[in-house]
């Protein structure tokens, strides 16, 4: 018997750009039949998400998952405060992080286990501007590196 693919359903893709990721965590979320049909349907957006700690729960506030076309009644409100399923103990330690060193959560890819969907969870610090800078000028030089390699090869 096969085992089902892990598909990738929408990435932060800004969150790379903004912060370091210090840590990841895998996710469970608690969604609405129709919010996993229009998250089958890719219409997920995670640009402008974050993840709060709120009375010992994680949740995922700000992300966008557009309403079912077919759900009529049974649409939730698209940008609804969404609970994440992990462990207390992993509660504690987040939430410990964030209040010593300033930290924050940002969910950074949401995709489908098997049937279930789950949120990349990063633990994450902000980036200075000379930061970005430095990866900008890294990232160019491996590009230019790798073209160079391919002309190189291709004599």
């Amino acid at each position: 018997m096969e085992k089902p693919k892990d598909t990738t359903v929408a990435v932060n893709r800004q969150a790379h750009h903004e912060y370091f990721v210090l840590e990841t965590l895998e996710a469970g979320i608690e969604l609405v039949g129709t919010e996993v049909k229009s998250i089958r349907n890719h219409a997920v957006n995670l640009k402008d998400a974050w993840v709060d700690i709120q009375n010992g729960e994680l949740y995922l506030l700000g992300c966008h998952i557009s309403a079912y076309e077919k759900g009529n009644i049974f649409n939730k409100d698209p940008i609804r405060p969404r609970r994440l399923l992990v462990h207390k103990k992993e509660i504690r330690h987040f939430q410990q992080q964030i209040k010593t060193q300033g930290q924050t959560l940002i969910p950074l890819s949401m995709y489908f286990k098997g049937s279930k969907v789950k949120v990349s969870v990063g633990l994450c610090k902000g980036k200075k501007l000379f930061d970005k800078r430095a990866d900008a000028a890294q990232r160019s030089a491996k590009m230019e590196a790798q073209r160079e390699m391919k002309e190189r090869f291709s004599r």
